[in-house]
C-alpha cells in the first residue's frame, strides 16, 4: 500500500484461528487494524485492540468509528444448545451489521460456511444462513465468502483427526465416496485480502472458495491424505449415522462444551456433498489457491508435533 492513504479494518474473530492469521496478513499488506477482543492482548505495531464482544453497542461502537471496511470472521461453530448458535451467529451478527451501519462503514466482508447452503442439516448451518440474509439485506456494500473445511497449523478442528491416523485409522461418514472441499487458512486469508477493497463487479456477491481441487475430495481420500501427512498408511474407516449419535453422546460426557463431535453435527458430518459450487467460485484474476493441500496437511502435522498438540 506504498504511496497510498493507509486504510483502516475493523475486524471481529480476530484471536480465532482464521482470524489471527487474517491479522498478521492485514497487517503485512498495510493495514491499519483495529480488533475486538474479550481479553487483553498485547501490544503491536498496526494493530489497535478494542476491549468487548459482539453483545456490547459501545465496544462495537469503538470498533467500526473511522474504519474504511468492517471483516466480521467471529462466529460460533459448536455450542452446546441452539441459543448458543443463535447468539454467536444471528445476534452477533445484526449487532456488527448495524455498528457498521451506525459508523458510516459502508464495505463489509462477511465470513459464513458453506453449511449455510444446507440449513436443514444443523443448527449451525441454519443460524448461518440466517446471518447471510441479515447481511445481504443490510444496505451495506456487502461481500459474503462460503469456505469449506478450513485447516492449517493452529487448527484445532482437525486435530483428532490427524491423532487417529497416527493410530493407523481414520473415521469418517458411512458414505465414502461422499465429497467435500477444503481450504488451507492462509488461502482463505488471501481471499479475504484480495476482496476487501471495494470493487463493483464483487458486491452484492456470495462466494465460495477451496483448494482448486475439480470435485473436491472423496471422504476415503482425504483420510488418507492425512494418514500420509502423518507417515502413516491408514485405514478409512466409515461410521454408520447411529454410532456417531452414540460418539456425539460420549464427547459430550467426556470433554463437556469442547466436545468435536456433537449431536447438530451428526446429520452434517454424514452429507455426502461438502463441495463448493463451481459457478461460485472467484474470478481467477483475483485468487487462485496457492497451497497444494497435500503439503499443508503434512506442514499442519509437522506443526501440531512441533507445538505439543500430539
Amino acid at each position: 500500500m506504498a504511496g497510498s492513504v493507509q486504510k483502516t479494518i475493523a475486524i471481529t474473530g480476530a484471536t480465532g484461528f482464521v482470524g489471527s492469521r487474517m491479522l498478521d496478513l492485514s497487517v503485512q499488506q498495510g493495514y491499519a487494524v483495529r480488533a475486538l477482543t474479550r481479553r487483553r492482548q498485547d501490544d503491536r505495531p498496526g494493530v489497535t485492540w478494542v476491549r468487548g464482544a459482539l453483545d456490547e453497542t459501545n465496544s462495537l461502537a469503538k470498533l467500526c468509528n473511522g474504519a474504511d471496511m468492517t471483516l466480521h470472521i467471529a462466529g460460533v461453530v459448536n455450542a452446546p444448545d441452539r441459543r448458543g448458535f443463535e447468539a454467536g451467529n444471528i445476534d452477533g451478527t445484526l449487532a456488527i451489521v448495524e455498528a457498521a451501519k451506525q459508523a458510516g462503514t459502508k464495505r463489509f466482508i462477511h465470513v459464513s460456511s458453506l453449511a449455510a447452503t444446507q440449513p436443514q442439516l444443523s443448527i449451525y448451518g441454519e443460524t448461518k444462513a440466517k446471518a447471510e440474509k441479515i447481511v445481504a439485506t443490510s444496505g451495506l456494500d456487502w461481500t459474503i465468502i462460503r469456505p469449506p473445511a478450513v485447516y492449517g497449523p493452529g487448527d484445532g478442528e482437525f486435530l483428532d483427526l490427524f491423532k487417529m491416523a497416527r493410530l493407523g485409522f481414520v473415521t469418517m461418514p458411512p458414505d465414502a465416496d461422499g465429497r467435500l472441499s477444503v481450504i488451507h487458512v492462509h488461502d482463505l486469508c488471501r481471499a479475504l485480502l484480495a476482496l476487501l477493497p471495494e470493487q463493483e463487479d464483487f458486491t452484492a456477491q456470495i462466494f465460495e472458495v477451496d483448494d482448486g481441487k475439480p470435485g473436491g475430495w472423496t471422504q476415503e481420500s482425504f483420510a488418507k491424505a492425512i494418514g500420509s501427512a502423518m507417515g502413516k498408511r491408514v485405514a478409512a474407516v466409515g461410521v454408520p449415522k447411529s454410532l456417531l449419535r452414540l460418539g456425539a453422546m460420549a464427547d459430550r460426557l467426556a470433554r463437556g462444551d469442547k466436545a468435536k463431535l456433537t449431536a447438530d453435527r451428526v446429520n452434517y458430518f454424514c452429507h455426502d456433498d461438502w463441495t463448493i459450487d463451481p459457478q461460485r467460485r472467484l474470478p481467477t484474476q483475483l485468487w487462485q489457491a496457492q497451497i497444494d493441500t497435500l503439503q499443508g496437511l503434512k506442514d499442519t502435522a509437522n506443526w501440531y508435533r512441533q507445538n505439543d498438540w500430539m
